[in-house]
């Protein structure tokens, strides 16, 4: 059976989006993320020299994360391990936006739509482990 059946005979939320909207909304969230990213970068001035770094890592493990998440869902089909793995993309978003906030707050701003739209795809997640 290949993904997109596995997929379809899955109990899902009634929250769950049509297919069609994941492809329009993971662009914009990722094109926010990398504007985010550059306008963090061309405003900081590295005084605080630790704070900086530990955002810059903050930032690559959630991103690390997000990425995993798709391989581990659907490649492997590990919901389970899915889940942990978004829940801490989610926590680490939520600590990369503080990070942020500290040192350029529009970079943080523009990560609100991304951990919006990461709380839903955790419940989302949630519901599939509990549900099948």
């Amino acid at each position: 059976m290949n993904n997109t059946e596995w997929y379809q005979q899955l109990n899902k939320s009634k929250l769950t989006p049509p297919s069609y909207v994941f492809g329009i909304v993971w662009p914009i969230l990722y094109i926010l993320i990398f504007v985010s990213l550059i306008l963090f970068l061309l405003n900081s001035d590295n005084t605080n020299n630790s704070l900086f770094i530990k955002t810059i890592i903050v930032f690559v493990l959630q991103i690390l994360c997000n990425i995993l998440w798709s391989p581990l869902f659907f490649g492997y089909r590990y919901i389970k391990i899915a889940f942990i793995d978004i829940v801490l993309t989610l926590g680490l978003t939520a600590l990369n936006i503080y990070y942020f906030y500290k040192i350029y707050p529009i970079s943080a701003y523009l990560l609100i739509p991304y951990i919006c739209w990461l709380v839903l795809a955790t419940y989302l997640n949630l519901y599939i482990v509990v549900n099948n």
